[in-house]
């Protein structure tokens, strides 16, 4: 963790990693979960009774501190990636709500959230678009005096246990793209929402399609300004998902040198040999470039929130979200590839963290999603 001693943070964050850090060692059992449901529900609680679920919502006007939530990702992440993800969700989940929420809302909801009573979810992925957010089909209506949602969610992280649900529905009519779309707050226990299918990874974990009909639910921010409050949550945590990828990347590092150090070959030991000490310090340099992204992007972030200034940091973000989840699928896969036969058997640090990383290159916007961010606004820049 010596990024943290880096001009990018300060005293605060460096105390939160340390406790952190404790926290996981006497919490958090290093080992795959049968019940991915139950251990992330008995996850959020324990988290939320330590405090650090008060990390992912707001603070009254105040948006999360992106620099927390990222060293909160690689902690954990470092750890075991179920943590991270019942830590991230409860970010992502209810991010909508504290940057766009009414004061009501946001007193009903970020509470519970924090102290882990209310689990949450992100619907913004639907069966038939996924990076094409802006053409999203599920439909709401004023029915009675009541918004109703009808249509279906699919690759909805939490959706098996989720307490509380931002969801994404179309207002205006399909042609209107981007700007018929507004943001809703669901309670999961209403009539009409069910869960269609569990859904399966690579990596266990909650995941579900699912399905509304005429589910009642309420309006959060302004009608027409969902896709905007959709993409201002995921770049809030877009770069929180490259720290993330930063933690697998790191113990895959830890677990290769580890590995190395003790693998007998010839007469001496497999870190002995060229070939690995190339491999490693090429896994090293990757690591720490990685950092320096994530770390320039949540300062960038947080510097702005703090003093105020509207500025756009989406190509930072990108960059980092890019760099740290592509350079750590190389990272774990020279881990496997040193570990041989180790590498591939079930149960095997560096076989999880193989099928951990996979995701992350996908969700919260694709590789080549991030790719296109960082280019248009780079031409963007140069038209200027």
């Amino acid at each position: 963790m010596s990024w943290l001693d880096w001009p990018f943070f300060e005293a605060r964050h460096r105390e939160l990693a340390e406790r952190l850090e404790g926290w996981c060692e006497a919490t958090i059992h290093d080992a795959h979960a049968s019940d991915p449901d139950a251990a992330c529900r008995a996850l959020v609680g324990e988290m939320g009774k330590a405090g650090f679920l008060n990390l992912c919502v707001a603070d009254g006007d105040t948006p999360p501190d992106v620099r927390s939530l990222a060293i909160a990702r690689a902690t954990l992440a470092r750890v075991h990636g179920l943590a991270d993800f019942a830590f991230a969700m409860q970010g992502l989940g209810s991010g909508a709500i504290s940057l766009a929420g009414s004061d009501t809302q946001k007193a009903e909801w970020l509470p519970r959230v924090a102290n882990g009573e209310a689990i949450a979810a992100y619907a913004l992925t639907e069966p038939e678009t996924g990076s094409d957010a802006a053409n999203i089909a599920m439909r709401a209506e004023r029915i009675d005096g009541q918004w109703r949602l009808t249509g279906e969610k699919s690759y909805i992280s939490n959706g098996t246990i989720a307490d509380v649900l931002t969801v994404f529905a179309r207002t205006g009519l399909a042609d209107d793209g981007a700007r018929g779309i507004s943001a809703f707050i669901v309670r999961a226990d209403d009539p009409g929402l069910t869960v269609a299918e569990r859904i399966e990874v690579i990596a266990p974990h909650p995941l579900a399609r699912l399905k509304f009909e005429a589910v009642r639910a309420e309006l959060l921010g302004a009608e027409g300004d969902g896709f905007k409050i959709a993409m201002q949550t995921l770049n809030l945590f877009r770069v929180t998902v490259g720290a993330a990828a930063l933690g697998f990347a790191r113990r895959a590092l830890d677990e290769a040198l580890k590995f190395s150090r003790k693998r007998k070959l010839g007469s001496g030991t497999l870190a002995d040999n060229a070939v690995t000490q190339e491999r490693l310090g090429e896994m090293a340099t990757s690591i720490d470039a990685s950092a320096l992204l994530i770390a320039r992007a949540a300062w960038q972030q947080d510097a702005f929130r703090d003093s105020g200034v509207k500025a756009d940091n989406r190509r930072s973000a990108a960059m980092a979200k890019l760099h740290a989840t592509e350079e750590a699928q190389k990272v774990i896969d020279a881990a496997v590839q040193m570990h041989g036969g180790l590498g591939v058997t079930v149960g095997a640090k560096v076989e999880e963290l193989y099928r951990d990383i996979r995701a992350l290159r996908i969700y919260e916007g694709a590789s080549e999603v991030q790719r296109m961010i960082i280019a248009r606004d780079l031409l963007k820049e140069h038209s200027r």
